[in-house]
């Protein structure tokens, strides 16, 4: 499994149709058993290699430049109080940034079920790093932000590590949507059911998990053919007055809306705000996400670019720059005045897409990646039927 957010359990990636079509496949026909003189079974030495499955750019690029997205985000947080249009722009990318991601892992997730091996990547893919970084995280906030006393809990995810549970506990649940009828009307529901349910509480971040649901579940129910409806020319030249108007629109909203709304993380009630809007911003926000997401699609290149490899790392990026962005806070940044000027965030932009795009380098990932793709044979029982196989 290529360990980053969107592609947790299945290292295949299924090509474009265009590929798919353009092409054909070259295939060598074996002659009829009995012209196959017997023979031993040394393998032949001129026998041609299997080939490597390969990744589709598109969905690369799009992992790419969401996870830069995110590290953007991040970066403007702080500077939403003294800028309406670092407000505008905050609240935008929310609103599709992480649907986005949530959408592809669905997509890549349609394969997996049951089985020992998908069970295996999800544990060393998902379950592990959970543990290790919310582990690290949590010793990283003991010293910098200096509180020794902070808990480790496994059960009540600090910053990012969310997604990771969140994830886990989707992909878990991937047979189940699989079999129900209507999957997307019957999360929509949940996630309405969640933002009404403030007793629901913080185990396992699970307003998050409910809340952001539909959009994993849209994903498991998509196809090739539903990507290509936003890659054309004419959905580019739609996408622009439409990210436009959202802009505009967030511009309004910035000092009249709680930008929590975005989070997914609580219920309407703790966000101070009357019982019946939990249902309607769920819903609202879904249908805008939904909209947001296929802009942002629209303008992602289909062919292989300098950023593309970069997609495979998208989630060593995603974790390891939550030390820098929480560090930031904790040891006052922010607190120069030159960074609250327009300047000033125009080149902290620049560095935080710097900074998680040098994360997502291949380099970075050889460090890493005994927490975030652990080789642990070890820990799981051989397949007595497959090893058995494996010697005749």
């Amino acid at each position: 499994m290529t360990n980053d957010i969107p592609d947790h359990g299945d290292r295949r990636v299924p090509m474009p149709p265009q590929a798919i079509a353009g092409g054909a496949t070259a295939t060598a026909l074996a002659p009829p058993a009995a012209a196959v003189p017997r023979q031993s079974p040394t393998p032949r030495q001129d026998a041609a290699p299997a080939p490597k499955k390969q990744r589709d750019a598109f969905f690369d690029n799009a992992k790419y430049l969401a996870i830069v997205l995110v590290a953007m985000g991040h970066a403007w947080e702080p500077l939403r109080d003294g800028s309406r249009a670092a407000a505008a722009l905050y609240m935008t990318v929310y609103a599709f940034h992480m649907p986005a991601f949530i959408i592809i892992s669905g997509y890549f997730s349609r394969s997996f079920d049951m089985r020992k091996d998908r069970l295996q990547r999800l544990i060393t893919g998902v379950a592990v790093p959970y543990i290790l970084f919310e582990t690290a995280y949590t010793f990283f906030k003991r010293w910098a932000d200096d509180d020794p006393g902070y808990p480790i809990s496994l059960l009540d995810p600090w910053y990012l590590t969310w997604f990771l549970i969140a994830l886990f506990i989707w992909r878990l649940t991937t047979p189940l949507w699989k079999i129900v009828r209507w999957p997307v009307p019957l999360t929509l529901a949940i996630a309405v059911a969640a933002s009404l349910s403030p007793e629901i509480g913080d185990d396992l971040d699970l307003q998050r998990v409910l809340q952001f649901l539909p959009f994993f579940v849209l994903g498991l129910n998509l196809k090739a053919e539903h990507f290509q409806l936003v890659r054309n020319r004419r959905a580019r030249i739609a996408a622009v007055p439409i990210m436009a108007g959202a802009l505009l629109f967030a511009y309004w909203a910035a000092p009249r809306m709680n930008a929590a709304w975005f989070y997914h993380r609580s219920a309407a009630q703790e966000l101070h705000a009357p019982w019946w809007s939990g249902a309607v911003m769920t819903l609202a926000m879904f249908g805008c996400s939904l909209v947001l997401v296929a802009c942002f699609l629209a303008w992602i290149p289909g062919r292989t670019m300098w950023c593309t490899a970069l997609g495979a790392g998208t989630l060593y990026g995603y974790l390891l720059h939550g030390f820098l962005a929480k560090g930031s806070r904790f040891w006052g940044w922010y607190d120069v005045s030159w960074v609250h000027t327009p300047w000033g965030a125009i080149v902290l932009t620049l560095i935080a897409g710097t900074v998680i795009t040098l994360l997502c380098t291949p380099p970075v990932q050889r460090v890493f990646r005994f927490a975030m793709e652990p080789k642990m044979d070890w820990a799981f029982r051989k397949d007595p039927v497959g090893a058995a196989r494996h010697r005749g």
